[in-house]
């Protein structure tokens, strides 16, 4: 036997399993942001009037700073692509990114797949106060908008509060306290909207567009409110994303970890309800989204906040702005209440994922 038998094999170092899925979820996160811009790009160019896709290029391109463009294309053409259509895909993108990261975020918080942006009682809270500003016998206006948004808003925010304070136990807030005060808050919410649309008359009509969702009445002022509460919550939401991973392994394993769980807790809470109020504020309720794609996001791309959450936005973004487009045009010049069409075309596809995950886990 030689020297060289002798020696132990050499053993190559494994290249970390993980590298190819971070590079891959990277490559995700730019080629949805490509389509993002496409898609919105695409949403202002349908409606009743028929704009040519480079025509919508070239005037969204025309109003960049730096960038001259002679205009080819009527004013009105302009006026219907810069004024009507794009302010209105623009807000269905921040609500859909809005909703999908707070949805990600109280799954990832409660540790829940059940869990959705309107679980502790945010959706009854804005349902509660439009209610009440739809039978308000006058039309305030509140920084001028009107009273419906401004209620709706307040109401979402207080209802999580009094669900915050109710469930608080000294110092700590318990996650299933939080939703138990969440639903039974909710129940009572749900149960005064029903009574007060009952017996609304003939307001009862718009109440109940409302209730289900729609965009019909964007404008760049409610795109200008939603934008800052959707920047500041999805920062501070991405900032805590190694965080919420580490409190995927347990509470009290958290805290061995370093990790202040009630601080982190109570930020994402407030965070994740702030876009969530803003959202529906304007726009009415919108559900499955909140629920939807998370999921949908966590069976492909995999479960890490890091870019779990960055996903969700982008994937959101796209999954409502493609969803008014069908609810504007599908029945034209009917509009289908935006919360109908998230819940046929979103389930279905959940659905299916579901159906092929469960083929991958079992053959």
């Amino acid at each position: 036997m030689t020297l060289n038998q002798l020696k132990p094999p050499v053993i190559e170092p494994a290249v970390p399993s993980y590298f190819p899925h971070w590079r891959r979820r990277v490559y995700a996160i730019i080629g949805l942001l490509i389509a993002a811009v496409v898609v919105m790009a695409f949403a202002t160019t349908i409606g009743s009037v028929q704009v040519p896709f480079f025509t919508t290029w070239r005037i969204l391109f025309s109003r960049l700073p730096f960038v001259d463009i002679a205009p080819t294309w009527q004013s009105t053409i302009e006026t219907i692509i810069l004024q009507i259509r794009l302010p209105r895909v623009i807000l269905a993108g921040l609500v859909g990114a809005a909703l999908a990261t707070a949805g990600a975020t109280y799954q990832g918080l409660f540790r829940n797949p059940l869990a959705d942006p309107y679980l502790i009682g945010a959706a009854q809270g804005a349902s509660l106060g439009a209610v009440i500003g739809f039978l308000l016998p006058l039309q305030w206006q509140v920084m001028g908008f009107g009273i419906i948004p401004v209620l709706a808003f307040t109401g979402a925010l207080l209802s999580v509060a009094i669900v915050y304070i109710l469930a608080r136990v000294g110092k700590t807030v318990p996650v299933t306290t939080l939703i138990l005060a969440g639903v039974a808050l909710g129940a009572l919410w749900g149960s005064i909207v029903s009574y007060l649309t009952i017996t609304s008359g003939e307001k009862l009509h718009g109440i109940m567009f409302w209730l289900m969702g729609s965009f019909s009445l964007s404008a760049w002022p409610e795109v200008m409110v939603v934008l800052p509460y959707m920047v500041i919550g999805v920062v501070v939401i991405l900032l805590y994303s190694r965080s919420l991973n580490v409190m995927q392994l347990d509470e009290e394993q958290a805290k061995q970890l370093g990790i202040d769980v009630e601080k982190v807790k109570l930020i994402l809470l407030a965070a994740a309800t702030l876009i969530t109020a803003a959202a529906v504020s304007f726009v009415g309720i919108i559900g499955f989204v909140g629920i939807i794609i998370p999921h949908a996001v966590r069976l492909i791309w995999g479960p890490d906040h890091r870019f779990l959450l960055p996903l969700c936005v982008l994937t959101g973004a796209i999954f409502l702005v493609l969803a008014d487009l069908i609810a504007r045009t599908a029945l034209a010049p009917t509009e289908i209440p935006i919360g109908v069409i998230t819940a046929i075309c979103g389930v279905p596809f959940f659905l299916y994922l579901l159906r092929r995950r469960k083929r991958a886990v079992f053959f």
